[in-house]
């Protein structure tokens, strides 16, 4: 307990104070994490980081991440570059004679787009030209709001299970405590910055978080249960790896930014 807690101080001081700053700093933070996310996920799913799958893999985490548009380099559309992958990893499955199947490299292209879109999300959202820190930090506070009452709604009244066959110590109260706390926290936003949104908006934006948030944590357990591992990786002491620490994340931003909630 001790470790985790030292463990989570340093790298949550960090990470706002990474975020804070913005620029190369964020993005190459995320850009590092979405490259460890996807070495989490090949190594999950039995396949090596330097399989070629894998690489493609990489591949398309770096397209979706990198600050292109920042150098000047004009790339393809998503769909191109997602038929393109997809295309090469199915021609793996026959160079390969079935020893990569086609199981193996719709996994792959799947990581490319949950690691790299979700990650590509989050510098997205940092880059808005005006309060993209306010954004930023609305929804990274939705989202910890929502873990935060989560927990400790579950451990003070938690009685009926939310979902014992992925995550056996879930409870319905606390999700909705975890709720609760999301907009609690999100109304407090707003008020701090009312020129940036309204109390509305940012109720709606703190359910979409919360809600979809622990669906993104369901997720990632459910998807542990099935490859039978505890964590995704060792990237933090008791607290393990990216996949684990930013599987609400991978789902929240995007979405906030599919739904136009948040104006990229």
């Amino acid at each position: 307990m001790k470790q985790r807690l030292i463990t989570g101080i340093i790298a949550g001081a960090l990470f706002i104070s990474l975020t804070f700053v913005g620029g190369a700093f964020y993005t190459g933070l995320l850009i590092l994490l979405a490259l460890i996310g996807m070495t989490e996920f090949s190594r999950m799913n039995g396949v090596s980081p330097l399989h070629p799958s894998a690489l493609l893999g990489y591949a398309g985490v770096l397209y979706f991440t990198l600050p292109w548009e920042d150098w000047g380099v004009s790339m393809p559309a998503p769909l191109t570059i997602l038929w393109m992958l997809a295309f090469l990893l199915l021609a793996i499955t026959v160079i390969t004679k079935n020893r990569t199947t086609i199981d193996g490299a719709a996994l792959m292209l799947l990581g490319a787009l949950y690691v790299g879109y979700g990650f590509s999300a989050m510098i997205e959202v940092r880059a808005i030209e005006e309060h993209g820190l306010f954004w930023t930090f609305l929804s990274f506070g939705c989202i910890w709001a929502s873990d935060i009452g989560a927990y400790f709604a579950g451990r003070a009244v938690g009685k009926t299970k939310l979902w014992p066959s992925i995550s056996p110590n879930k409870t319905v109260e606390g999700a909705i405590g975890g709720v609760l706390l999301s907009l609690i926290v999100g109304v407090l936003f707003a008020l701090f910055v009312p020129e940036a949104i309204t109390i509305g908006k940012v109720l709606v934006i703190g359910l979409i978080a919360a809600v979809a948030g622990q669906f993104g944590d369901l997720i990632q357990s459910a998807y542990k249960r099935v490859r039978n591992i505890k964590d995704t990786g060792a990237l933090l002491p008791g607290h393990g790896g990216a996949l684990d620490r930013c599987d609400s994340w991978l789902i929240v931003f995007p979405l906030l930014i599919l739904t136009e909630l948040i104006p990229v």
